[in-house]
């Protein structure tokens, strides 16, 4: 008996496939620059406490939120070389893994200076953005590139203003150290989604690695 194969070989793909993966890799992408922004905005709310909150001098405190807008802006061109030269979703994921200690290391503060620290690792994370717009380059199709850019670029100004509401709201009701801890479980729960630890998740034929 003989099996017709013809059915099989002139299946066309579907084309809804490449729709759902771009939009896997938009949201991932977006929700990257939600995290990272949401971060520069967290303690703000509570920056007229921090001198009491760490027994520290109000000169010392405004370290607290300068270090992270110092420190983004000096890591945000460097990680777009990196990402060039190693891979951006692989610098993407490092970034996010220094989010992520940066938060740690702050919620676990107690004084100035290792809040200090911790606020300046999660200055590191805003090197995402640049990263996950070059990553929407290499994987979307022409048509969807302007709209994917614009939504993670909008991502920003949105993680920056929802920091302050959830900043305000976590610090009246649980102790300040619970924001960074929030920081942290965003940052784990960003880093395993497919569409960043996984090339192949991507939509289009490109491969941003």
């Amino acid at each position: 008996m003989t099996v017709d194969t013809r059915a099989v070989v002139d299946t066309p793909p579907d084309p809804a496939v490449p729709d759902v993966r771009s939009g896997r890799v938009v949201g991932a992408l977006a929700f990257a620059g939600m995290t990272a922004a949401f971060t520069q905005t967290i303690l703000i709310p509570i920056q007229g406490e921090l001198p009491q909150l760490l027994d520290a001098s109000s000169g010392q405190t405004a370290w607290v939120i300068t270090i992270t807008l110092l420190v983004a802006a000096i890591c945000t061109p460097i990680s777009g070389k990196l990402g060039d030269m190693y891979g951006k979703r692989r610098i993407a994921l490092s970034l996010l893994g220094v989010l992520m200690l940066g938060s740690v290391v702050a919620a676990l503060s107690s004084t100035v200076v290792p809040l200090i620290v911790g606020r300046g690792l999660q200055g590191v994370g805003m090197g995402v953005i640049p990263l996950g717009i070059a990553i929407l380059r290499d994987t979307l199709t022409a048509d969807r590139l302007g709209s994917g850019i614009a939504l993670v670029s909008a991502t920003l100004g949105v993680g920056g203003a929802l920091g302050l509401p959830i900043s305000a709201f976590v610090t009246e009701h649980f102790d300040w150290h619970v924001l960074f801890w929030l920081a942290a479980g965003l940052g784990a729960g960003l880093a395993s989604l497919t569409p960043l630890r996984d090339p192949a998740a991507a939509a289009g034929s490109a491969v941003a690695e």
